[in-house]
């Protein structure tokens, strides 16, 4: 890495200890800015990826997305185009030097602005490409992360009115990289990305309920082959192998914040019969849904502060 990056990695660093006084994930002044600070190696943790872009400054963090492991620290950064369901672990972290990282969440929307007040050669669309990747980082684009995250050490005045502009310019900057075609495929009517994006928001809005792939095919305008292929290009898995991961996500989450049985989530979640709940939920997680909240409680109880 040239000496400006690290400097720039530096200064970032250090406004994200400043502003994260303990290890977690901390919202800002800035919507739809988070900093995260750990000072362990975390286990493994399930949830579903936005849209966004994340940088690390500090530690090294591993990403599975089905089979597809990513493993990125400082140098370089991650971005996801659509919703993913991803299991996440910080990897490299210590008390003396605490895993730092930012993540800057994003929609269509904005990157369909972006692109409407840009002018990018014509870019022909390529194939299908997965929907996560990591790149690496340029003095450029860490240049805008780190006027962006200075605001908050400024007065906050200035957050409504700078933060939109510097978060455009990263945008801009990812669109500009070597992956860009990626990203910005999602924004494009028509194209087998945005279509299997429009499959992935009706999986999400319904994990309960049970579909026939016919079904999502003729949302997607794609006849059954084709979507398979494509979602499985896009996300790493099949339909249902997608929803069967929302589904323990949600399931685990619910069982963790609410007095209920298993059962009773199984249901919940589109679940007809436990047995099978208490099969895929212990192949996923590795226990027993039981067994894995007490666990997890366990856990939460050793480390919450003495009162």
């Amino acid at each position: 890495m040239s000496d400006q990056i690290v400097e720039q990695q530096l200064e970032l660093a250090q406004l994200i200890e400043h502003h994260s006084d303990e290890d977690g994930v901390h919202p800002t002044a800035i919507p739809s800015l988070f900093l995260i600070r750990e000072s362990v190696v975390t286990e493994p943790i399930y949830r579903v990826n936005e849209p966004s872009f994340c940088i690390i400054v500090q530690g090294e963090k591993e990403i599975l997305l089905a089979q597809d492991r990513f493993r990125y620290g400082p140098g370089s950064y991650i971005v996801a185009t659509v919703d993913l369901p991803v299991s996440g672990q910080v990897i490299q972290a210590s008390s003396e030097a605490p895993y730092l990282a930012l993540k800057l969440e994003f929609s269509s929307n904005e990157i369909l602005e972006v692109l409407n007040h840009s002018h990018f050669p014509a870019r022909p669309q390529k194939n299908v490409r997965r929907a996560m990747y990591v790149s690496q980082t340029e003095s450029s684009l860490l240049d805008a992360v780190v006027r962006l995250v200075r605001l908050l050490k400024q007065n906050t005045e200035d957050i409504p009115i700078l933060s939109p502009l510097f978060k455009k310019e990263i945008l801009y900057k990812i669109l500009k990289g070597p992956h860009g075609n990626t990203l910005e495929q999602i924004t494009i009517e028509g194209s087998h990305t945005y279509r299997i994006r429009n499959v992935i928001d009706h999986i999400m809005n319904h994990i309960e309920q049970n579909f026939r792939i016919e079904k999502l095919a003729e949302l997607a305008h794609m006849s059954t082959a084709s979507l398979h292929r494509h979602f499985k290009e896009v996300t790493a898995m099949s339909p249902i192998q997608f929803q069967k991961q929302l589904r323990l996500q949600e399931a685990r989450r619910l069982l963790l914040s609410e007095s209920t049985d298993a059962a009773d989530v199984a249901f919940r979640v589109g679940y007809e019969s436990p047995s099978q709940f208490s099969r895929e939920y212990s192949r996923m997680f590795g226990f027993p849904p039981r067994e894995d909240i007490k666990r997890l409680r366990g856990k939460t109880d050793e480390t919450a502060p003495n009162s």
